[in-house]
């Protein structure tokens, strides 16, 4: 099933790819840093939901300014620049729309599966290619960063507990431990006592056990 009305679709992958391209371009900011902010304000939410107000609403610049004011607290009135022809900015923006409504994916399950726009750049063949190509090649990223073990488990095992000792001295359950090691529950989301608690006991900050 896919993320939403495919009326929408073309719209919304123009949009994403214009704000990749804008903040690339003209702000000067990495596009993976961006991708980040798209995902902590919220906006990527709506957007991956087809909230209209954000695929097809605004333009990719209006998309920017409204990430970059809700994570800055101030609006940006740079001038877009307009480009000749579409950049491998654009495109990666383009196609990271375009997959999210294919799979249906949260745009930040992508981020944590290391599907970002850096890592489209880096393969910008993939842009001359069928988008078929694209999908297959962001299949196999997304398959094989849900096969690699989490943070969780990686660290945990450094520690030297076992899943039940862990759990023991976090005062959590085993199933929730096991739930969040074979990512069947996202640690990220977790409520922040338990996310401290474990971070604790296995002696690193919240943000390792969440990297």
């Amino acid at each position: 099933m896919r993320a939403y009305d495919e009326s929408y679709l073309n719209d919304a992958m123009d949009i994403l790819g214009e704000a990749v391209d804008f903040v690339v371009a003209d702000c000067g900011q990495d596009p993976n840093e961006f991708f980040e902010w798209f995902i902590v304000s919220g906006v990527a939410g709506s957007f991956g939901r087809g909230n209209p107000k954000f695929v097809a609403g605004m333009s990719g610049v209006e998309l920017a300014r409204e990430v970059r004011f809700r994570v800055l607290g101030k609006r940006n009135d740079r001038a877009p620049t307009q480009p000749l022809d579409r950049t491998p900015e654009y495109w990666a923006g383009w196609f990271l729309a375009y997959y999210q409504w294919y799979r249906g994916i949260p745009f930040g399950e992508m981020a944590r599966c290391g599907l970002v726009p850096t890592t489209l750049l880096e393969r910008s063949i993939l842009h001359e290619a069928d988008i078929s190509k694209a999908v297959a090649f962001a299949d196999r990223l997304m398959a094989e960063a849900a096969q690699a073990p989490t943070r969780l488990s990686v660290l945990r095992k450094e520690r030297g507990f076992t899943q039940q000792q862990l759990a023991d001295a976090a005062d959590v359950s085993l199933r929730m431990i096991q739930l969040y090691e074979q990512r069947r529950n996202d640690l990220s989301k977790a409520a922040a006592g338990v996310v401290m608690r474990l971070a604790h006991v296995i002696g690193c900050s919240v943000e390792d056990l969440l990297e």
